[in-house]
């Protein structure tokens, strides 16, 4: 079986070549990292403490380790934890957000490179984040004795295709995962039918609700509304992450709305850094009174707040989570237009605002069947219909609270995922009802 991979591996390599050259070339990636996934260069650990050695594919994975970890440092504060990513962005993003932490690439998985990577880094336990399933990864790490775990593991219905066509190759490394820790019991449910035991296979949740804010009494974002003038009697639709293009369509629907609702303010956030200039000039050129966030520095007079321009234009960094809990109504940019995907419309969706959405939400596909089936957002098709859809939500305050309602009310259900998971982990070094309590 490693031989086999190997030789499938060597010849996928050899077909992709000039695809990867040509990324290399042109945009710079896949340039960092290849010696290190090669030889599966990882750290050498130094002592012989329970090590608990987390795969995470990239940023998203990166970031949604942040409860795990801190929980993991409380109930468990003699094990060394170490973090591997696939991607060059995602070491940087671990780590800057784990500075103290070991973090490096994953060996490819062919199976020197395992074999090394695993016997330098000596696991306890490998948890593999959302769905990894690298056979001789899982291989190396079951021979030095480690567990393995799949954790937040999801299994969307394309990839559930793919994997149950090779079922019969896989089923060996299925057998040696020893615990799934799943988002929920449809994503549980097709893990079993893969053919990995029942017994070995919980529902937790999924980690990525457990950071995300959902008092909009939180300081930063008190401290926004003050700052930013706004009034309880003020309604706010905040259009956040937004891309080129869907400014134009933020702008048109608010122009439609505030005319039947002057009380209405506009809280417009940028996707990047290098666009608030020009987003900035367009505003302008537009005719509409606006401010940029980056002029408001705090010493402006209290008096003076409520005169504020009806539109601002947060041109800062860090500030789209707290200015979320701003918003009564809350478009998700990134979504109107092909290209991006999304953006996380979970975090509107914590403070309980009516959430809409594009068309175009590939990279969050199981969130929108979420939020969707509960009944917690909106999708719109184009920029005509989130005018319409803007002047529903203010026309039908009702309908709109309870659709934010219960997006909050998902969200927070979600809650305590990490604990959840952890005790999953808990279980596999030690399966006493003490440490299943730990």
């Amino acid at each position: 079986m490693p031989l086999a991979l190997n030789l499938i591996y060597l010849a996928a390599l050899v077909v992709f070549a000039p695809y990867l050259v040509y990324r290399w070339a042109s945009t710079g990636r896949y340039r960092e990292g290849w010696a290190e996934k090669l030889r599966g260069e990882a750290p050498l650990r130094i002592g012989n403490r329970p090590c608990l050695w987390f795969h995470a594919v990239s940023v998203g994975e990166v970031l949604l380790l942040r409860p795990l970890i801190e929980e993991m440092s409380r109930r468990r504060p003699s094990w060394e934890i170490v973090i591997s990513t696939t991607t060059s962005t995602g070491l940087a993003v671990a780590r800057r957000t784990f500075p103290d932490l070991v973090t490096f690439y994953a060996p490819l998985d062919f199976s020197w490179a395992t074999h090394r990577a695993v016997g330098r880094i000596r696991p306890t336990v490998l948890a593999l984040v959302e769905l990894e399933l690298w056979p001789n990864l899982i291989r190396a790490a079951k021979r030095e004795g480690a567990k393995v775990a799949i954790i937040n593991a999801r299994l969307s219905s394309r990839s559930f295709r793919g994997y149950r066509r090779l079922r019969r190759p896989l089923r060996s490394t299925l057998l040696r995962i020893d615990a799934v820790a799943a988002q929920d019991a449809e994503y549980a449910g097709r893990f079993v039918e893969l053919g990995i035991p029942e017994d070995r296979v919980r529902v937790t949740g999924s980690v990525k609700f457990d950071g995300l804010e959902s008092d909009r009494n939180n300081t930063k974002t008190r401290a926004l509304r003050t700052l930013l003038g706004l009034s309880p009697s003020d309604l706010v639709f905040v259009a956040g992450s937004t891309m080129e293009g869907e400014e134009s369509a933020v702008l048109a629907a608010y122009a439609a709305a505030r005319r039947q609702h002057p009380s209405l303010r506009l809280v417009l956030v940028p996707r990047h850094a290098e666009r608030f200039d020009r987003v900035a000039e367009w505003l302008e050129r537009s005719g509409h009174s606006f401010v940029r966030r980056s002029r408001l520095d705090g010493s402006t007079p209290p008096s003076t707040l409520g005169s504020l321009p009806p539109v601002i234009l947060i041109d800062t960094i860090g500030e789209l989570g707290a200015v979320w809990g701003l918003a009564d109504v809350a478009f998700v940019g990134g979504s109107l237009l092909p290209g991006r995907g999304g953006q996380n419309m979970m975090e509107p969706a914590a403070f309980g605002a009516s959430v809409m959405f594009g068309p175009h939400t590939a990279n969050f596909r199981e969130t929108v069947e979420q939020l969707l089936r509960h009944e917690a957002a909106r999708r719109v098709a184009d920029a005509q219909d989130l005018t319409r859809s803007l002047l529903a939500d203010l026309e039908d305050p009702e309908a709109a609270a309870s659709r934010g309602a219960a997006g909050r009310t998902l969200v927070l259900s979600q809650h305590g995922a990490a604990g959840r998971t952890l005790a999953e982990l808990d279980r596999l070094v030690d399966p006493t009802p003490s440490g299943r309590a730990a």
